[in-house]
């Protein structure tokens, strides 16, 4: 039997829209996947040789750069912020929609071309370091795996880049989005040794993905 194929799959927003299209593709998680009080992170599916992970966001792009899964899918964003080379994100899924934005107090105007540094609240350093640089502006952040929003008003940071997606939340903390870095959706992202080592059955998933994408939008 050759070894299984594991897919890993994110906890949180993507999810939910997630489990149509793997549908569509033909692979359904087992029952226990969907047991909330369950604390396995490995689960069967309906296809004897693919497995699930499901872990948080960031760690997909790890699992499957250093070839701990061979697939997976994860938000344009993660795959950005971690320009893994062993990443290979062929299909953009078209699901899990929103953009990574600047931020900033809703009485004060964005860092303009006067400013040669700022100190920015992001679980994004990498992402942002690189788009202030085009700028020509030095990014000092601070990395925060949550609570962005109130980062300015405590004095830690005087903007925050994060996903916006209503908005909603950045109202609510006395915030205004400034400046879109970009727009965001989820990708299949795929080992590149997996890719070519199991071409047998790895590009053949991968046309799978595209094909039901295609079928969604058409």
């Amino acid at each position: 039997m050759p070894e299984p194929i594991i897919f890993a799959i994110p906890k949180g927003r993507i999810l939910d829209e997630a489990l149509p299209l793997l549908a569509r593709v033909g692979i359904e998680p087992a029952a226990d996947f969907f047991n909330k009080s369950s604390r396995a992170l490995v689960f069967a599916t309906n296809q004897p040789h693919i497995s699930l992970i499901r872990v948080r966001a960031f760690d997909v792009a790890t699992f499957v750069a250093h070839g701990a899964a061979q697939l997976g899918i994860v938000g344009s964003d993660v795959v950005d912020e971690f320009d893994y080379s062993e990443l290979y994100a062929p299909v953009d899924l078209g699901i899990g929609h929103c953009r990574l934005s600047l931020a900033g107090p809703a009485d004060t105007p964005p860092p303009g071309l006067g400013e040669s540094h700022i100190r920015v609240a992001t679980k994004y350093p990498a992402t942002t370091r690189r788009w202030f640089a085009a700028q020509g502006i030095q990014a000092e952040c601070i990395k925060l795996n949550g609570a962005m929003e109130i980062a300015p008003k405590l004095g830690l940071a005087s903007h925050i880049v994060d996903l916006v997606s209503t908005g909603r939340t950045l109202v609510e903390n006395a915030l205004a989005e400034q400046k879109i870095i970009s727009d965001v959706s989820a990708r299949l992202i795929v080992n590149r040794a997996a890719f070519k080592l199991r071409s047998a059955e790895v590009p053949a998933l991968v046309e799978r993905f595209r094909q039901a994408v295609g079928d969604a939008a058409a």
